[in-house]
């Protein structure tokens, strides 16, 4: 199990995971496997831009610049669109553009297909989800003091582990993030693998 996921996930569970299903217009188990399977395609896609020369230096810059990980104590508000203040550098569409580029509706639709959710409010998921991900890199980057050549490293290190957990899920993952295009690719083996995650919300 990969430690951040789970991290991740544990913050997402209870009140917020009643929130999201609200917002998705689903129940809470089917919300889970969609955030679950949401905030995988954003650590993949970090990891394997983190990859890419200057890639990690900038993730590291943009951590310790906008993501100290302190709106992780106001995810009411960030997820129930409570009208709490964001500064154009934390937006969650902002920074769904610089980490999934165009590959972005490929993934919406592909977890939305999956999932059975339309793929609007995939986008929509996506879009609450980025922050928090990055608040949650934030926090680690300073509580570990990583540097970007560590960042990069404690990314491919989840990357493994939820290969090795899933791999027919990130096999499909990867394939997806690989393209350059906006092609489609079946995600439903990520939706599917999520489901490891489902002790963390007491399934």
């Amino acid at each position: 199990m990969s430690s951040l996921l789970e991290s991740i996930m544990g913050q997402l569970g209870g009140d917020a995971m009643k929130q999201i299903s609200g917002k998705l217009g689903t129940d809470e188990a089917s919300a889970g496997n969609a955030t679950s399977a949401a905030v995988t395609a954003l650590l993949g896609a970090l990891s394997k831009n983190a990859q890419q020369p200057g890639g990690a230096e900038a993730l590291s810059n943009a951590l310790q610049r906008d993501h100290d990980g302190s709106m992780l104590d106001n995810l009411g508000s960030l997820l129930g669109g409570g009208g709490a203040p964001q500064s154009k550098a934390s937006d969650g569409a902002g920074i769904l553009r610089h980490v999934l580029g165009g590959r972005q509706q490929a993934v919406e639709r592909g977890i939305g297909g999956a999932t059975g959710i339309e793929s609007g409010k995939i986008g929509g998921l996506l879009a609450s989800l980025a922050p928090v991900v990055m608040g949650a890199l934030g926090k680690q980057q300073r509580q570990q003091g990583l540097d970007a050549g560590s960042l990069a490293g404690m990314l491919g290190q989840e990357r493994q582990t939820l290969e090795n957990a899933q791999p027919k899920a990130m096999g499909a993952l990867s394939s997806l993030l690989d393209q350059d295009g906006d092609g489609d690719v079946d995600l439903g083996d990520l939706v599917k693998g999520s489901g490891i995650l489902g002790k963390l919300f007491g399934r």
